[in-house]
This record gives structure tokens, C-alpha cells and sequence, in this order.
């Protein structure tokens, strides 16, 4: 009889231990499942990403009787980035893009040919209907210093924060979908900031005379769009439109970007990059037929192929 009680104490025994292991098993099964879920929405509240593109060009002539240069060169490059958080209704986008190229030839010696800095930040409350509250910052500047080479010799005409733009713009932004991003508002605060001191005595830029920074208020509209227009083609596209309320509101300053990128492969792509831009303060550019000084609409356009990576 004893030994039958004995045994039947070591089979419960037993079996509360396998219970035991079973249920420590599942806790940190569980464990592991919840730890695995935070990771998950953490990744999907932070996005980011970027792109490098690089191009070069390379060409030498030797008694070549079509003529042309002895030698050119020329790189052209450009990164963009973003870095993106979501929790619920509230959206944080913050964007990078750099673009620097440069030109040697025999002739004309070495020159720029393309030259930004552009940084946004931008804050979304969701209320409804694909429409955000939000608030934007952006700055636009250089690298280095920019002439024209319509004397000898070239003028100085901008480098470094000389300008910058610097625009604060509380408004709503339209989000139908990833693609397409359509920002307004109709009160903005932009400055327009000449730190050089030869720059800001000519009064260039539209800043007062001696002066280094320029206030404007007035409306402002931000059109984003980026799609994949089809298999391994991409475009690119950004519209800026403002319009100071207190000096001259009908003419209306504008800043267009163009970017098409043919991915070939993993790293090599075909960029065509059309910029045009218009600012009715900036009157450096003289008239060939009345030699009076005065806005033009700027374009700029690119093409390159060459390495990229996407990261």
C-alpha cells in the first residue's frame, strides 16, 4: 500500500513539473512575441532612406582636326535623404537634399555647375479627410561661391548664406497618398539672409542696402511629388510658390525642381535634372538690348550617368 501511495505522490510530482516546464516555456514564448511586436512598431513609427548619385566625364583631344577642347572633365553629384516618424494622427517628415558639380575644360578653365543645399522639416496633425494641421521649416543655401562670366573678370554674384532662404509656414498640407503632397498657407514668414559684406552693400537680393537680412510675410504653396512612373523609372518633382504681401504680391517667386532617374541596375542609373527658378529680387542679370540689370528665369538642367546607391 505504501509503495502504491508513494508512486502515485511521484507520478503527481512528475506531472506538475512538466506543467511547470510547459508553462515557463509558454511565458517566454510570449516574451518573446511581445518583445518581437515592440521592435515591429518601432520600425514602422521611424522611416528612412537615401540616395547617392554620382556622375563623371572624362575627354582628351590630340591633333584632332575636328577641334575641341584638349581636355575636360567634369562630376557631377547629389544625395537625398529622409527620415520619417508616425504614431498615430501625428507625422514628422524631415528631408536632405545636396547637389554639387564641377566643370574643367581647357578653355574655360574650372567652374561650378550645380550647387544646393535644401533642408525641410515638416510636422502634421491628421484631422480628417487626408488633410494635416501642420507646420514646415525650410532653408535653401550653397556651398561655395557663384560668379557670372559676363566680364573679365567674373562677378561675384552669391556663396555661402549669402542668400539663404529661411521660410517658417504654418498651414495644411493635402496627402491623398504617399505619392503626393500639396502644402498651403496663406500667412508665411520668409527671410532672406546676404551674410556677405560685399553682396549685401549692393543691395543684392532685394535686402536693403547694408543690410543682411530681408523679411517678407506672405502666402506660400508647396507642391511634393514622387512616383514611379513605370518599371525602374522615377520622377521627382517639386513646385514652391510665394508671394510677399508687402512689396510687388503679383509677381510671384518660383522654385521648380525636375528629377528623372532611369534605374539600370543595383548601382548605375541615368539622371535628367531640370531646375527653373524665378525671384523677382534677385536683378543680376543684364538685358542685352537696354544694358539695364534685372530678373530672369533661371534654369538649370543636367544630365548624367553614372553610380548610384540607395540605402
Amino acid at each position: 500500500m505504501k509503495r502504491i501511495v508513494l508512486l502515485f505522490f511521484c507520478c503527481l510530482l512528475g506531472a506538475y513539473t512538466l506543467q511547470a516546464q510547459d508553462w515557463r516555456q509558454e511565458r517566454e514564448d510570449m516574451e518573446k512575441k511581445l518583445k518581437m511586436a515592440q521592435d515591429d512598431t518601432l520600425k514602422a513609427r521611424w522611416r528612412k532612406g537615401g540616395l547617392f548619385n554620382v556622375n563623371v566625364n572624362q575627354g582628351s583631344l590630340s591633333n584632332w582636326a575636328a577641334g575641341g577642347d584638349k581636355f575636360s572633365f567634369s562630376i557631377a553629384s547629389s544625395f537625398t535623404g529622409y527620415i520619417a516618424y508616425r504614431q498615430g494622427r501625428h507625422s514628422w517628415d524631415n528631408g536632405i537634399d545636396l547637389a554639387y558639380g564641377y566643370v574643367n575644360t581647357t578653355s574655360l578653365g574650372g567652374r561650378k555647375s550645380d550647387d544646393r543645399i535644401d533642408l525641410t522639416s515638416k510636422y502634421g496633425y491628421d484631422i480628417g479627410n487626408k488633410w494635416f494641421a501642420s507646420a514646415l521649416l525650410n532653408m535653401r543655401t550653397q556651398f561655395t561661391n557663384g560668379y557670372l562670366y559676363d566680364s573679365v573678370p567674373p562677378r561675384l554674384t552669391s556663396r555661402f548664406f549669402s542668400p539663404a532662404y529661411i521660410l517658417f509656414a504654418p498651414g495644411f498640407d493635402y496627402k491623398p497618398n504617399d505619392e503626393l503632397s500639396v502644402f498651403l498657407t496663406p500667412v508665411s514668414a520668409r527671410f532672406v539672409v546676404v551674410m556677405d559684406d560685399t553682396l549685401a552693400s549692393r543691395g543684392a537680393y532685394g535686402v536693403d542696402t547694408g543690410k543682411h537680412v530681408l523679411t517678407q510675410v506672405g502666402a506660400y504653396i508647396s507642391v511634393n511629388w514622387a512616383k514611379e512612373i513605370m518599371k525602374n523609372v522615377t520622377y521627382k518633382g517639386r513646385l514652391d510658390l510665394f508671394t510677399d504681401y508687402r512689396h510687388n504680391p503679383q509677381n510671384i517667386d518660383i522654385f521648380w525642381t525636375n528629377a528623372l532617374m532611369l534605374k539600370v541596375n543595383k548601382y548605375i542609373s541615368a539622371n535628367l535634372n531640370v531646375d527653373l527658378i524665378y525671384d523677382d529680387d534677385v536683378r543680376e542679370f543684364v538685358n542685352e538690348k537696354t544694358g539695364v540689370k534685372g530678373p530672369r528665369l533661371q534654369v538649370k538642367q543636367v544630365i548624367g550617368v553614372g553610380f548610384s546607391a540607395r540605402f
